[in-house]
């Protein structure tokens, strides 16, 4: 797949594969395409790799200079964005708050905020968790019941870094458990939505705050999964505090701060994802003629199934991408495409795990996994977290067909 976005970009694409090619060497090169959104594998391998593209500024291109950031344009962050994963680079460590966090606070946040948090995630200096799930509250996040209570007669958090010349004004109290905090055991601070009116019902009375990790109020667990990692953790907050100018956006207001977010995750950060599963495509294709599979016209017919649907999937990105570069709300194919790319990648899995046979069950020594049994075990949770299938079904339901909503008690 090639994308040509003009001269415009040329150089600046030129400039970023030659990058690449001279920095993408040595142990970097040998954990190419390692790791992922709920993926921790070789963490340190991928820290060092983002503390190389933060010295190369490569990190937060699109962002202001004043942040630390090339202050490019949004066609700049796409080219990045797909080159990257043309080179099939290391996931990166610091996606959570480069690809969340970060473009929320450009968008909500104080200048404060930014001037405070933004440098050290360019300079892979802090890292971040994000706490919206809770066990009662999962794609469901109005039913969120973690509490925040004003405390003016506090001080302020030890190791919070306030930003000099800001009052806090008091602290945040805050009570409750979040689960599901990707790579939440590395995180130093947490954006965690809140309920900060004890009256409100679902959306209203939400707040998002910023709390620090690293105090007494603070127990991160981490939570082992099918392919034997813990990159997924439980946080239980227990009188924990941070300063009360930690609010991202304003207070009680902290479902259209949540949705937003979840409205950058869900836009051009699944190119990279689709040209993954392309690769586990042609890779599927080489597995069936090794095994002699295209004789069978049934596994052929599924075959060119799987082939087609990355094909969905790269037209949809390109129409998402299209819209956005020009100047428009993307359409209902992104609202759509997170349904799509989740449970065809499911059956993408499966597909391949039933071509290798047997030999797909057997694992190294300590539960060794190969790329293709981790793939395949790591897309059982894609149809849960980012919002689960079903939420997705009912959004599109409601939202995109205007058909009737769903009964709720």
């Amino acid at each position: 797949m090639e994308l040509d976005f003009g001269p415009a970009v040329r150089d600046f694409r030129d400039e970023l594969r030659d990058w690449l090619a001279e920095h993408l060497v040595g142990e970097f090169a040998e954990h190419r395409g390692v790791g992922g959104p709920t993926d921790g594998a070789a963490w340190e391998i991928r820290l060092a790799w983002d503390r190389e593209l933060a010295a190369g500024n490569w990190l937060g291109v699109g962002w202001p200079q004043e942040y630390g950031g090339r202050g490019l344009g949004l066609i700049e962050e796409i080219v990045f964005e797909y080159e990257y994963a043309r080179a099939n680079a290391p996931y990166r460590a610091t996606g959570n708050a480069l690809d969340l966090l970060g473009p929320m606070l450009l968008s909500m946040g104080s200048e404060a905020q930014k001037k405070r948090f933004l440098p050290p995630i360019l300079s892979v200096e802090e890292l971040w968790g994000q706490g919206f799930s809770e066990p009662g509250a999962g794609s469901d996040l109005a039913s969120v019941r973690t509490r925040a209570e004003r405390d003016d007669g506090g001080t302020s958090v030890e190791g919070a870094s306030r930003p000099s010349g800001v009052e806090s004004g008091g602290e945040w109290v805050v009570n409750g458990q979040k689960v599901w905090t990707s790579f939440g055991v590395h995180a130093d601070w947490l954006y965690v939505l809140t309920r900060t009116d004890p009256d409100s019902r679902r959306h209203k009375g939400l707040t998002m705050l910023l709390v620090p990790a690293d105090q007494p109020g603070v127990e991160i667990r981490p939570i082992r999964n099918l392919a034997g990692q813990d990159e997924f953790a439980e946080v239980f907050l227990s009188d924990a505090r941070t300063d009360a100018d930690m609010v991202v956006g304003e207070v009680g207001q902290g479902w259209r701060t949540a949705m937003a977010t979840l409205g950058i995750e869900r836009g051009t950060t699944l190119l990279p994802q689709q040209l993954t599963f392309e690769r586990e495509a042609e890779a599927l294709i080489g597995l069936a003629r090794e095994r002699g599979a295209l004789s069978d016209p049934m596994l052929r017919r599924r075959i060119v199934d799987a082939w087609i649907s990355v094909r969905i999937m790269r037209t949809t990105n390109l129409r998402t991408i299209a819209e956005l570069t020009a100047g428009r709300a993307p359409g209902p194919q992104a609202t759509t495409a997170k349904l799509y790319a989740s449970t065809r990648h499911q059956q993408l899995g499966h597909l391949a795990m039933e071509l290798a046979g047997p030999a797909g069950q057997i694992v190294g020594e300590d539960y060794g996994l190969d790329t293709r049994q981790r793939s395949f075990l790591l897309s059982l949770a894609e149809t849960i977290y980012g919002g689960s299938s079903e939420i997705q079904r009912n959004i599109i339901g409601e939202q995109i067909l205007g058909l009737p909503k769903q009964p709720r008690p």
